[in-house]
């Protein structure tokens, strides 16, 4: 078997007799990667269903036995059961996340964590004498749990602290909003239709940004709930016949344009997806308000069908050309 240096000084005259090409080396190196990024992947996504699960179970048995012996337990056992868990299994998620052997392992307690925190929270302000039902009281937990991930993610800079800053921030937002305003009735539904709009644009935004970075895996979950609540969101703010709201429900068919096109530059199957599935839903909407009772609404029904039938063959046609590299 020849040896390192002999295959590098073969390769040498190779290129010096422009044999052999950068290229050629280089495709080398890519395909080994590949195959083992494709073996790599495999192990990862059954052990991580396994540590999923097994969190899960353990974070249901946790509040199952302190529901069941609540009245047996006194304050400091139900606090230590839930909040204290939580607190244990977030160091243990740490030390394992420092070795790359246990890293996964490390993520299984970071969900238990995620998980208990709240649960723990909730109850240790509860025995304090507070009402945890309230929106100000959600605020203050939904704060505390967004500044230590915050903080955790500026001191380990790992996604899955990432991940969880995004889910309690969120939280915060909506708690914080619904506090401030106090349940105002002349605020009416277009007030939380407002907040999911722009919590829509936030996600999006932060899916854009980290789609070249370290963080690239939290694009995909960034993109599809961003778009779901945008429009989602937009489509509610068009109301419904006889109170429409014209100016949502003329821009609407712009904005499901700019989701498609915006869906193959950025290469996003959510944005195909939901616009395709939200531009059905908007051209029932105003079949349905505007010509449900004219003689041409079976007229309407079989256009509409005909154009969920192009839109469909569209759907499969783009997802097949732009979206190969996020499949």
């Amino acid at each position: 078997m020849a040896t390192k240096e002999e295959v590098l000084q073969s390769i040498r005259e190779l290129a010096e007799n422009n044999s052999i090409a950068k290229e050629d080396i280089m495709a080398i190196f890519e395909s080994k990667a590949v195959v083992r990024g494709k073996d790599s992947s495999k192990k990862i996504n059954i052990s991580d269903i396994l540590y999923y699960v097994g969190g899960a179970i353990v974070f249901f048995g946790i509040v199952i036995f302190v529901g069941q012996n609540w009245n047996s337990l006194n304050t400091i056992t139900r606090i230590v059961s839930t909040l204290g868990s939580a607190v244990v299994a977030f160091l243990l998620a740490v030390i394992f996340s420092v070795d790359k052997k246990t890293v996964n392992l490390g993520l299984a307690f970071h969900f238990i964590a995620a998980l208990l925190l709240p649960t723990g929270l909730f109850i240790t302000f509860h025995e304090a004498g507070y009402n945890v039902n309230g929106d100000g009281m959600q605020a203050l937990i939904s704060c505390i749990l967004f500044a230590v991930y915050m903080f955790s993610f500026a001191v380990f800079r790992k996604s899955i602290f990432s991940l969880f800053s995004i889910i309690f921030g969120t939280w915060l937002y909506f708690s914080f909003t619904s506090y401030m305003v106090g349940g105002n009735p002349l605020l009416g539904h277009n007030f939380t239709s407002y907040r999911f709009l722009l919590a829509g644009l936030t996600y999006i935004s932060l899916g854009y940004y980290f789609s070249d970075g370290e963080r690239k895996s939290l694009s995909g979950f960034l993109y599809g709930f961003g778009i779901l609540g945008f429009l989602g969101s937009t489509l509610a703010l068009g109301g419904w016949k006889p109170n429409p709201n014209m100016f949502w429900e003329i821009i609407y068919p712009g904005l499901i344009f700019l989701t498609l096109l915006s869906s193959v530059y950025i290469k996003s199957k959510s944005f195909l997806t939901f616009g395709t599935i939200f531009l059905m839903a908007y051209i029932s909407k105003i079949t349905a308000e505007y010509f449900s009772n004219s003689i041409g609404w079976p007229l309407s029904l079989v256009l509409i069908g005909l154009f969920l039938i192009a839109s469909g063959y569209l759907f499969i046609h783009l997802s097949s050309k732009y979206m190969k590299k996020n499949s």
